[in-house]
């Protein structure tokens, strides 16, 4: 029982790891990727539609991968090949000279995105046993300090007067790296007859009314929560430099990444739902701020506040969908869970792009910020998930 607790103890920290590595590649790249296009003339619509065409391709693979995890228990082998299409995004960024490039480029990073999501968190719960929201926090405390170090590296490489490509050129070892890692995880083989349980079938997918009714709030929560893109352009818009952006992006990365494991251990002991809803009404509060605001305090306190909010939500939302998950449908949920939140973004950038062109960038952030109030008393009044 001992060696077992070891082996799960190392599963999560490989896996965090992982984590750490690919979004450290990642997040050299996306806080340019919006000031990349920019400087390529791109409208903001346009930036818009990228995002939305790109998460709309992840959102539907998430639930074909959560559910062929289940069917074939082939965690391992999807993640695998997610995050070598991480690799691969980031040579296609290089080639790339117009937003059409940036489009193809982007539609295979959410692919892999979209193949990883679900088989990696179910590997997470395998191994997470009663402390889940301690592990997805755990992993989400290593994934955002990745992702912290990595928005560190692209900001000392443009300070020193390299181009965005040669930003995108390093970004490629650590993708490769993270790889290599997960090849150490273990993977827990189930019996065949849980396997077969599993169906495309709706009548054979039991899920509770719980569930489906908060992986629709999640939809309707999703629908205001457009990409961090914009939030980048906002401050750019409201006069951050290039580099200040980029350090508006690392303080939301390495809050997120401090208060995770913290986060995740207050859903364990007073429950997901006492977590998950003042997160909701936080995210609300975060948007209006970004409409009403405007000096720059208010945004390094708002960046510093959408850490506080990513780091509240990560842990303890996955852990409520995985307890109210039956056992033989983890990754199909999860996967379900992916796609809800991949089609809200999908219209909720596409959106967002378009409302900050034709009624002004201060509007997609009040529609957000209703949406998300709303999400949250309906997690109230439907009584989903402990207290």
């Amino acid at each position: 029982m001992k060696k077992n607790s070891i082996i799960n103890s190392k599963n999560i920290i490989l896996l965090g790891l992982v984590s750490m590595f690919v979004d450290m590649s990642t997040e050299m790249v996306y806080p340019i990727i919006p000031l990349f296009l920019a400087t390529l003339g791109t409208a903001p619509y346009l930036i818009g539609l990228i995002e939305g065409v790109a998460e709309s391709i992840a959102a539907l693979l998430k639930s074909f991968a959560g559910y062929f995890t289940d069917k074939y228990n082939s965690k391992k082998m999807f993640a695998v090949s997610g995050y070598l299409l991480s690799a691969v995004y980031k040579i296609g960024l290089i080639l790339s000279s117009t937003w059409i490039g940036v489009l193809i480029s982007r539609i295979i990073d959410r692919t892999g995105k979209g193949l990883r999501t679900a088989p990696r968190d179910s590997l997470i719960a395998e191994s997470g046993g009663k402390k889940l929201g301690r592990s997805f926090g755990l992993h989400k405390m290593l994934d955002m300090l990745g992702s912290g170090l990595g928005v560190l590296i692209a900001y000392i490489i443009l300070t020193n007067n390299y181009n965005f490509k040669s930003v995108i050129l390093v970004s490629v070892i650590p993708a490769l790296i993270g790889v290599c890692i997960l090849f150490f995880v273990k993977e827990k083989k189930k019996v065949a007859q849980a396997n077969e349980k599993v169906s495309f079938k709706l009548k054979d997918i039991k899920l509770s009314k719980k569930l489906v009714m908060y992986l629709g709030v999640v939809f309707l929560f999703s629908i205001g929560n457009f990409s961090n893109v914009f939030l980048l352009l906002k401050a750019q818009n409201h006069g951050f430099d290039t580099q200040s952006v980029l350090l508006l992006y690392l303080l939301f990365n390495l809050t997120a990444s401090f208060f995770s494991i913290p986060a995740g251990k207050f859903s364990d002991k007073f429950g997901r739902r006492s977590m998950v809803v003042p997160s909701y009404f936080l995210y609300g509060v975060i948007y209006f701020g970004f409409a009403i605001f405007d000096f720059n305090i208010a945004y390094i306190l708002l960046f510093f506040l959408y850490g506080v909010y990513t780091a509240m939500i990560s842990g303890a939302e996955r852990a409520l969908l995985v307890e109210m998950s039956p056992d033989c449908y983890k990754g199909t949920v999860l996967g379900l869970y992916g796609s809800m939140q991949g089609f809200g973004l999908l219209l909720s950038s596409t959106f967002a792009g378009l409302l900050w062109s034709f009624a002004g960038n201060n509007t997609p952030f009040f529609a957000g910020g209703i949406l998300a109030i709303v999400s949250a008393f309906l997690i109230l009044f439907l009584k989903i998930g402990s207290k």
